[in-house]
């Protein structure tokens, strides 16, 4: 059996999150929290637990302090508690029939309490003095002692009742929780789930220090969980505390922080490692598992960055040893990620075994028909949604790439989890309409796609030897070119289905078809005025704005593309 020291008395806050985190420990109690730390690291005892964050009063700073000073040992895990703070007095006869904020002047508690109560206190007992204590118990018994009436306690509702206090109102703070951190000798091993914790040493002044550590973790991916700063007691330096998706094992991790104490601090032994330990997240998921009908890539993709969030997440497929069947019923949310050519057929399979209070998440990139046919499919209490990412499994991380949104009136919580999952991960989001979705589709990905195989065709016809492209070519006629290659170097059944692609997308096709065959038939005729006044109509439907971006960043492309290096075998 091992023993935690933690603040007390016996129904404390600490005492019960100990007891959460290991019902058989031996507990020992202080009640400061320096003499906890004192107590670890003298070997009175193998743990520690000491509050780090509260939802109410935020970062506990005192503990932070003394936490980040300690020269051995490591933080290792974290209890999360909801804290249930009650209001008693030692009579509630007295207050039956008295305003009971004109009876109690004075309100005993510990100093972090009230700073979770400071709401109440203000509403309730404006001009009630608050007196702080750090031995809430001795607090506790002489207030019975000396009979003190017009004397409250906020406490725990489990130790004003084993003192004998009654009650005056229950639970005065709502949505509070406690953090606390379990300290250890040594470093915990990988849980597949964790987060480090950080402190730099006292920086020098330089400008872009704090934009240039966050720019190691962005360019690499990883997430940061927490950030604080503040200037060191003694010498009044910046000192910047982080806590970072991931494992001190994990390579980049380890390579971002090497990085940073090499580079960007340039000072060998300026980042303290505080710990490792299982990420805990302080808001509420109502999410447990993800399961996805599917085995491609994609949704293998997107499994492994949601089981990094602590979920769990099911891949099936005709493959599979797990049958989509019995995977709905053990999920709160389907994903249904297929080729596009098989999703509506997919969702009529299995969007009738989902019950009420799931979800259903189409990651599709048609949206009018799909979304219609899993209206038809599924029940009326199931949640649907339609999320187009616009990238692919070779993408490293998620940040600044496209997705289209399609929410419906059947979206609910679980949808509005998944969208803030994509959020935190740095997705671009755009919120579309079905029609909309589907003719923006139409433009950014079946028009190219279908020009780029014309193309194609057309060099074939005419025997154009592709070698000699490039002698003749703009690097505004290289574009299309580019696009061209990209396709033809890539899985053409992808290509294929974006160009089967059904509803309002078809018009865009249509409907540049009829425009080209009008321009052909302009410029065969050689009415050059009326072309130009085509083109001076379209410019001014074109935004200046839209044109002026647009152009700076062609002219990006213009100036890579001119590079020697980059013109290849054109």
């Amino acid at each position: 059996m091992f023993s935690i020291a933690t603040q007390g008395p016996i129904g404390s806050d600490s005492f019960q999150a100990a007891r959460q985190y290991a019902p058989d420990a031996r507990i020992l109690l202080f009640n400061r929290v320096s003499d906890i730390l004192a107590a670890f690291l003298a070997g009175d005892a193998e743990y520690a637990l000491v509050p780090v964050y509260n939802t109410r009063e935020g970062e506990i700073k005192e503990t932070f302090r003394l936490v980040t000073q300690l020269d051995q040992g490591y933080w290792i895990d974290n209890v999360v508690l909801p804290i249930h703070l009650s209001l008693g007095t030692i009579s509630k006869t007295a207050l039956t029939s008295t305003p009971v904020d004109t009876i109690i002047d004075t309100i005993i508690g510990r100093s972090s309490v009230f700073r979770q109560c400071e709401e109440y206190i203000d509403e309730h007992f404006p001009r009630a003095t608050l007196m702080s204590v750090q031995d809430i118990e001795a607090a506790l018994a002489d207030i019975r002692t000396h009979n003190k009436t017009n004397c409250a306690v906020i406490e725990s509702e489990d130790l004003l009742k084993k003192h004998g206090i009654e009650l005056i109102a229950r639970e005065v703070v709502s949505h509070n929780r406690t953090r606390f951190a379990l300290l250890g000798r040594d470093l915990a091993k990988t849980s597949g789930y964790d987060a480090t914790a950080f402190i730099t040493k006292p920086l020098r002044d330089r400008v872009g220090m704090l934009a240039d550590i966050l720019g190691e973790f962005t360019r690499r991916g990883i997430n940061i969980l927490d950030l604080q700063s503040e200037n060191d007691i003694k010498t009044q330096k910046l000192r910047i505390y982080i806590e970072a998706e991931g494992h001190i094992e994990d390579n980049l991790l380890r390579e971002a922080l090497a990085r940073i104490e090499k580079s960007v601090i340039q000072e060998e032994g300026s980042i303290k490692l505080l710990g490792s330990f299982p990420r805990v997240d302080m808001r509420v998921k109502q999410i447990r598992a993800f399961g996805f009908i599917g085995s491609g890539s994609m949704s293998r993709w997107f499994a492994g960055r949601l089981e990094n969030e602590g979920y769990k997440a099911y891949v099936t497929g005709r493959t599979t040893p797990l049958r989509p069947e019995e995977m709905i019923g053990k999920v709160d949310v389907v994903i249904i990620c297929v080729p596009i050519s098989v999703t509506t057929e997919t969702i009529r399979q299995y969007g009738g075994l989902l019950q009420d209070g799931q979800a259903l998440i189409l990651l599709a990139g048609e949206s009018e028909t799909t979304l219609n046919t899993a209206i038809e499919s599924t029940r009326p209490g199931v949640e649907l949604m339609l999320v187009h990412n616009l990238w692919g499994p070779q993408a490293m991380t998620m940040k600044d790439k496209n997705a289209a949104v399609v929410r419906t009136a059947r979206s609910g919580g679980f949808c509005s989890e998944f969208e803030a999952f994509l959020y935190k991960h740095g997705a671009e989001i755009f919120h579309d309409s079905p029609s909309k979705h589907d003719m923006l589709m139409g433009v950014s990905q079946k028009l190219p796609t279908t020009i780029s195989v014309a193309l194609a065709m057309t060099l074939a016809e005419h025997e154009i030897d592709t070698h000699d492209i490039g002698s003749h070519s703009t690097l505004t006629s290289l574009y299309g070119i580019l696009a061209m290659a990209r396709v033809h170097n890539q899985n053409p059944r992808t290509y294929a289905e974006i160009m089967a692609m059904s509803g309002d997308s078809r018009k865009i096709v249509r409907s540049f078809a009829k425009n080209l065959l009008h321009l052909i038939s302009l410029a065969e005729s050689g009415d050059i005025g009326q072309l130009c006044d085509i083109m001076d109509a379209n410019r001014q439907y074109m935004s200046p704005a839209f044109l002026q971006t647009r152009m700076k960043q062609a002219k990006a492309v213009d100036e890579l593309l001119s590079h020697s290096g980059m013109k290849g075998d054109w």
